[in-house]
């Protein structure tokens, strides 16, 4: 069996409005100026925590831990009353790739547990992955420790699995993880940064994608 593990934000589903209002309402809260918007994007991948450190390295360890509790809170209140879309393309991809007899398919995410599940329910994407890996059980992206678990719950070798996502932290994790890596040019990395972070292939679309990993393991 081949393994192919999707990051969420910025791969299949496009979040971006729902992250900048959650991070400008975490900002607001603590009266802290919200960093530029490209600043917030380039984050998207990182676990809380480690996400709001790097946005307010001078801010406290309680500031921080505050921010990080104003923004699942409004991230929660914005997901109930509008779920982030699917980018076009990737739930007939995710639907097509289940349906082969060869190919396992997983989730590696910063998102939480509770966030995926909604996202998964809501979409109609039940059933279609063997696992899903997210920010609640493990260290921070780009730690392989996702990845390696994702392996594991698949019972799958790490030359029979890709790492699909949108950022130098998806690259990387699957990196070292020793798994094969797929960049996709739409999410919040540019694709000359996922190239420098070592992208064994770009993909522009999804039906780009489905091409590579039929390639990739013929």
């Amino acid at each position: 069996m081949k393994l192919a593990i999707f990051d969420v934000d910025g791969t299949l589903s496009d979040s971006q409005a729902h992250i900048l209002a959650a991070m400008t309402e975490a900002f607001r809260t603590v009266g802290l100026p919200l960093p530029p918007r490209d600043a917030v994007l380039a984050i998207v991948g990182l676990s809380l925590p480690v996400a709001m450190a790097e946005l307010a390295p001078a801010a406290d360890a309680a500031t921080q831990a505050a921010l990080v509790a104003a923004y699942k809170a409004s991230y929660f209140t914005g997901r109930a009353a509008s779920p982030a879309p699917l980018y076009p393309g990737a739930k007939d991809c995710l639907l097509h790739l289940a349906g082969r007899e060869d190919l396992l398919l997983a989730i590696a995410t910063g998102k939480s547990r509770r966030g995926v599940t909604a996202l998964i329910a809501h979409h109609g994407l039940d059933g279609l992955f063997t696992s899903a890996q997210v920010a609640d059980d493990h260290p921070s992206k780009p730690h392989p420790a996702m990845v390696l678990e994702a392996l594991r719950a698949a019972g799958v070798e790490a030359q029979d699995a890709v790492m699909i996502g949108d950022t130098t932290f998806d690259i990387e994790m699957g990196r070292a993880a020793g798994v094969a890596t797929i960049g996709v040019s739409w999410g919040y990395h540019p694709v000359s940064e996922l190239k420098k972070a070592g992208a064994g292939r770009i993909v522009e679309s999804f039906a780009e994608l489905e091409q590579a990993l039929q390639e990739m393991f013929a």
